[in-house]
């Protein structure tokens, strides 16, 4: 399409995509939001490791067209509007693009941007890897023991901004329905006359591409095990649906790829004694097998039997090489992360819950500041990385905050679109840096013998240990 208030490069190719692989030209044009508030330094600092690192690894070969786009404060300044349509079109047209911070106000006011973004494009993929660089600051003894990826659902729950604010038409009128259609369900709400109320939709097609997609990657990047992490056990229609859907989508899908964690039980159960009975089998691998109800307990030897049937590919230790399926409760995980994190790798959840996680386990690596994010629909291609911190207003324009976390999107957009050379690079310069202790104020107020620098100069040293 035509723009108006977009200069599209002339010396740049889009990106397609073509039979669910992308094409990558070697001039690709990739959109940008520079971000508000400390945006606009974190972009000028990244952007030139970016490209510092393509021309690094291809000696000119390759290059990217960048193309500004807007939104946030300074489309809004611009366009009087928060969001132009000619930033999602462009999104959309070039397939692969990258953002800084916007601003979310609390409260009233628009709804987020970022949020916005995600769900006019469809992308329903929140990915974000947390690993530990050697010499970031951490609370944790054992920091290095994190390496975790979170496939975070993009576009349910209650980030789909169903709500009725209390003391509105449109919240009476809601509750006068509910009360009318569900009176049993309605006399569960404590103080219905001033309640707020939310909607909390999860379904099957989200949670099932959700979970595909979280398997995918798991297998192609060689990874041990996907976690399931929910809270169905007080949600069980939505949070334990979804554990349900994504273990169904498992076993149809990836069946002589994946083994589950209570199929690892019974498998093993027959190893270490073949003789072992199946109701037997049953009983060790649910303690209180014997004070179940007899459907309960023929589930449960059903259950043994269909695991027992995958002898001839998952038996004699075979399951051992599976990609290993499991779940676990919301609140238990954000324990477990913390005491046992080698026990997790691939998390695979709901909207609300990948929040939390993503951003309790990026305190353990160094913080917010150098955690990375991308948003992603892996049918279209379709992907938006990003920072996943704030701007941040008090620090705008000062060259003083942590770039990293856009530093580190780049990386994540640079192997999305193959081109790992370059972004291996980027790995290896941000390593450096901190290993040498020559970080951002936020680093080195907690670091021992630590050259603080500015964000420009962070750029620089990310460049310069490169090699």
């Amino acid at each position: 399409m035509a723009y108006k208030q977009v200069e599209v490069p002339a010396g740049g190719t889009k990106i397609t995509i073509k039979d669910g692989r992308l094409q990558v030209p070697d001039n690709p044009i990739i959109p940008f939001v520079e971000g508000d508030g400390t945006g606009r330094d974190i972009w000028r600092a990244s952007v030139r490791v970016f490209d510092a690192a393509v021309q690094k690894a291809y000696g000119g070969r390759r290059k990217i067209h960048w193309m500004e786009v807007y939104a946030g404060e300074k489309s809004f300044k611009l366009f009087n509007t928060w969001l132009p349509d000619e930033t999602v079109q462009a999104f959309t047209e070039f397939l692969v693009g990258i953002k800084g911070p916007l601003t979310t106000p609390i409260g009233g006011g628009f709804r987020s941007l970022n949020v916005a973004l995600r769900q006019l494009l469809d992308l329903y993929v929140c990915q974000r890897p947390v690993r530990y660089f050697n010499g970031a600051p951490s609370p944790v003894k054992h920091p290095e023991y994190v390496d975790m990826v979170i496939f975070r659902e993009n576009t349910e729950d209650i980030y789909t901004g169903i709500e009725f604010k209390y003391g509105t038409d449109e919240n009476r009128r809601f509750k006068n329905l509910f009360r009318e259609a569900f009176p049993k369900e309605y006399a569960k709400i404590r103080f219905p006359e001033t309640a707020g109320v939310g909607i909390k939709p999860v379904s099957v097609e989200g949670t099932e591409r959700l979970v595909r997609a979280a398997l995918r990657w798991a297998l192609e990047n060689k990874r041990k095990s996907v976690n399931l992490v929910h809270k169905g056990n007080i949600m069980k229609f939505t949070e334990g649906a979804f554990r349900d859907w994504g273990y169904a989508l498992a076993k149809k899908e990836f069946r002589h790829e994946i083994v589950t964690e209570r199929e690892t039980w019974i498998l093993g159960n027959k190893e270490q004694e073949p003789s072992l009975a199946v109701e037997e089998n049953a009983h060790r691998i649910d303690p209180g097998f014997e004070m179940m109800s007899g459907a309960q307990k023929q589930d449960i030897i059903e259950e043994v039997g269909a695991a027992l049937a995958l002898w001839p590919t998952h038996g004699n230790g075979k399951w051992k090489s599976k990609l290993l399926i499991k779940d676990s409760i919301a609140d238990v995980t954000l324990q477990f992360v913390l005491i046992r994190p080698k026990d997790y790798d691939v998390i695979a959840t709901m909207n609300l819950n990948g929040d939390y996680i993503s951003d309790a386990l990026a305190a353990q690596v160094g913080g917010i500041g150098i955690a990375p994010g991308a948003n992603i629909n892996y049918e279209t291609g379709h992907a938006i990385f990003e920072a996943t911190h704030g701007t941040a207003p008090k620090y705008a324009d000062l060259d003083k905050v942590n770039p990293g976390s856009v530093i580190l999107s780049g990386e994540m957009m640079l192997r999305y679109m193959g081109w790992t050379e370059a972004a291996d690079l980027i790995v290896k310069g941000v390593e450096g840096a901190i290993a040498a202790k020559t970080v951002t104020y936020d680093f080195a107020r907690l670091m021992d013998g630590a050259t603080e620098v500015k964000c420009s100069e962070f750029g620089d040293a990310v460049i310069n240990h490169m090699g």
